[in-house]
């Protein structure tokens, strides 16, 4: 995997939106959240994945339309795990909605099993 881009194209369009609060501080959620995301060798070619630890956030994007962005923020008690589901597809904009549909079916239930990993 190369890395990704920091910035979102000037064409996205955010498709689904998620948050989940963990019992831990963001010092602990970033670094299992960077273990559970990161690609590893031999896992299949292809996609684009940038960790900024700074800002605890971790971009992956795959395929021409698809790009995952997760946060951790700091919550009073414990932490904020953020996802987006978002199309950067520049041509065929539309397309990428379309394509999407199987991934946003998925989305809710990977998620919450995210979050499970992550609290374990």
């Amino acid at each position: 995997m190369t890395d990704a881009p920091l910035d979102l194209p000037e064409r996205h369009t955010v498709l689904r939106s998620f948050a989940g609060h963990l019992d831990a501080a963001p010092t602990a959620v970033y670094p299992r959240l960077l273990r559970a995301l990161e690609p590893r060798a031999g896992a299949g070619a292809g996609g684009r994945f940038l960790s900024d630890p700074a800002q605890r956030l971790i971009v992956v994007q795959r395929g021409w339309w698809y790009r995952g962005e997760y946060r951790v923020l700091a919550e009073n008690s414990g932490s904020v795990v953020q996802y987006e589901i978002i199309n950067v597809a520049q041509v065929a904009h539309w397309a990428g909605t379309w394509a999407a549909r199987s991934v946003l079916t998925a989305a809710p239930r990977a998620f919450q099993a995210l979050l499970t990993g992550l609290g374990a």
